[in-house]
C-alpha cells in the first residue's frame, strides 16, 4: 500500500513543471557570469571609493572622519533605543540592498535605452553575446556566389572572427556591367558576404540587396553594388569600400577579395575550344581540361594572407567548383598560405553537379581537380551531403541535367582524405535544393571541435 502511495506521489511530482525564478531574477544572475569583464571594474571602483574616503582622512587629520563617526554613533543609539537592534539591523540592511538594486537598475537601465533603443534585448544578453562571439575561433572562409553567403549566414552565430576571402573573377550581370562600363572589380559575391554577416540589420540588408527594375541605365542593378561601385571610387580602391560599407552594415567579421588585380578567367575544354570569361565558361556547356586567369599568378591582398596565417579553422566552399572556389587558388600566394597552415582545413562539396562545370563529377573529382589545379593537397576532409534529395526535386534537377554528387568513398580515402558525412541539405516548395545555413555551420563547427578535442 505505501508503495502505491509512493508511486503516486512521483508520478505527481513529474507532472508539476519545475519551478523556474523570476525573469528579473536570471537577468541579474546572468551579471555573475565569468568572462564579462563587469564584476572586476565594480570592485576596482568600489576599491577606488574607499581609497578616496582615505585620502580625505588622512590629509584632514581624520577631523571630519571623527566627527562624522561620532555623529553616527550618536544617531544609531537613539535609534537602538527606540527599535531594538535586532529590528532595526535588519531593516536598515534591507534598505540598503533596496538602495543598491534600484540604483544599479536604473543606472543600467538608463546606458540600455541609449545603446539598445529598440529595447527588444536585455544589455546583459548583447554583452553575453559579444563576448561568446570575440572569443570564437579565427575562422577563415573560401569561396563566391551564393553557397559561400549560405555558410557566413550560419557561421556567424559562433564566431565574430570570421574572414571570407571572395573572388573577383565575376564577370556576368549586374558585376559585369558595372566591371565593363566603369572598370571597377566586381562587386556582386562581395556584397553578398557583407549582407549575410550583417548583425542584425535587416532594413540596412534589404536595402543593400535591393535590384532596380526600372530606370535609365539602373534596371538590373543592385543598389550595393552601385554603393560598392562608389564607395571604390571615393576611397581609391575596393579593399577601403568593403571596410566603410563593412561599418555600415556592423558586419560580424571582415570580406576580404582574394586580390585586387583585374583577374579574368579562362579555360580550355575538350573540345579544343579557349572560352575567355566566368560566365562564358558555364555557358560554353563543355568538359573542362584546364583553367587559368589572366594576369597569370595574381598577387594575393596582405590582409588575405595574414588571415589564413592566423586562422584556427579553414574552410573552402560550398560554391562553384571552376568559378567560384577555384579563381580564388589561382593567386598562389594563397594555395601556398593554406598548404602551409596547421589548422584543421576542409571542402565542403556542392550537392549537385553543375551543368557547364562539373557534368558526371563524383566527390573524387573535385578533389583531384583542386589538388590538379594548385599542386597541393590543400584540406584534410571533406563534408559530404548524406541523403539524396526527394524525387520532386531529382526531377527538377534532371531537366537541368543536374544530378547529386555522387560520394565515392574509396577514391576519396585513397587520396588521403577524411569523409564527414552529414545531413546539411534544405529543400523548399518547389524543390530547390540548398546548404542549411544553420545546419552546416552546426556540423562544421562540430568536427572543427573534435579535431581540436574541444
Amino acid at each position: 500500500m505505501s508503495m502505491g502511495l509512493f508511486k503516486q506521489a512521483l508520478q505527481v511530482l513529474k507532472q508539476e513543471p519545475p519551478y523556474r525564478p523570476p525573469n528579473w531574477v536570471n537577468q541579474w544572475y546572468k551579471w555573475l557570469a565569468p568572462g564579462l569583464f563587469v564584476k572586476r571594474w565594480l570592485l576596482l571602483s568600489a576599491a577606488g571609493v574607499v581609497l578616496v574616503g582615505l585620502g580625505l582622512a588622512i590629509w584632514s587629520n581624520l577631523t571630519p572622519i571623527f566627527y562624522i563617526g561620532e555623529f553616527i554613533r550618536a544617531c544609531l543609539k537613539a535609534i537602538t533605543q527606540q527599535i531594538p537592534s535586532h529590528v532595526s539591523g535588519p531593516i536598515v540592511i534591507i534598505s540598503g540592498i533596496l538602495l543598491i538594486f534600484w540604483g544599479q537598475t536604473r543606472s543600467l537601465g538608463a546606458i540600455t535605452e541609449v545603446l539598445m533603443p529598440e529595447g527588444n534585448e536585455e544589455l546583459v544578453d548583447r554583452l553575453m553575446t559579444h563576448r561568446r562571439l570575440h572569443r570564437g575561433p579565427k575562422i577563415v572562409v573560401l569561396g563566391g556566389g551564393t553557397g559561400l553567403s549560405t555558410l557566413l549566414r550560419g557561421l556567424k552565430t559562433y564566431s565574430a572572427n570570421i574572414t571570407a576571402i571572395v573572388t573577383v573573377a565575376d564577370d556576368g550581370g549586374s558585376s559585369g556591367r558595372l566591371r565593363r562600363e566603369i572598370g571597377v572589380l566586381p562587386p556582386g559575391d562581395i556584397r553578398n558576404c557583407l549582407a549575410a554577416l550583417a548583425d542584425e540589420e535587416k532594413l540596412l540588408t534589404e536595402l543593400f540587396q535591393y535590384r532596380f527594375r526600372a530606370g535609365d541605365g539602373l534596371t538590373g542593378h543592385s543598389f550595393g553594388n552601385l554603393f560598392l561601385t562608389v564607395m571604390s571610387e571615393v576611397t581609391g580602391d575596393l579593399e577601403r569600400a568593403i571596410a566603410a560599407s563593412s561599418k555600415v552594415l556592423a558586419i560580424r567579421g571582415q570580406v576580404l577579395p582574394s586580390t585586387l588585380s583585374d583577374m579574368r578567367l579562362w579555360a580550355r575544354l575538350a573540345d579544343g575550344r579557349r572560352i575567355e570569361g566566368e560566365s562564358n565558361i558555364t555557358e560554353a556547356k563543355g568538359k573542362i581540361l584546364e583553367i587559368g586567369c589572366t594576369p597569370a599568378n595574381p598577387p594575393a591582398l596582405p590582409k588575405v594572407l595574414q588571415a589564413i596565417a592566423e586562422a584556427d579553422y579553414i574552410i573552402i566552399g560550398p560554391g562553384s567548383l571552376y568559378t567560384s572556389i577555384i579563381p580564388n587558388l589561382l593567386v598562389p600566394d594563397i594555395t601556398e598560405a593554406i598548404a602551409q597552415s596547421a589548422a584543421p582545413r576542409i571542402y565542403v562539396c556542392n550537392i549537385m553537379t553543375q551543368p557547364g562545370e562539373t557534368d558526371g563529377y563524383a566527390v573524387s573529382d573535385h578533389i583531384r581537380t583542386i589538388d590538379e589545379v594548385t599542386g597541393y593537397q590543400l584540406f584534410d576532409a571533406v563534408l559530404v551531403q548524406k541523403t539524396s534529395p526527394s524525387a520532386k526535386s531529382l526531377i527538377r534537377y534532371a531537366q537541368e541535367s543536374s544530378h547529386p554528387v555522387y560520394f565515392d568513398r574509396e577514391a576519396v580515402m585513397q587520396m588521403g582524405r577524411r569523409a564527414l558525412v552529414a545531413n546539411v541539405m534544405d529543400e523548399d516548395d518547389q524543390g530547390l535544393v540548398r546548404h542549411s545555413s544553420d545546419r552546416l555551420a552546426r556540423i562544421l563547427l562540430r568536427w572543427y571541435s573534435r579535431s581540436h578535442g574541444l
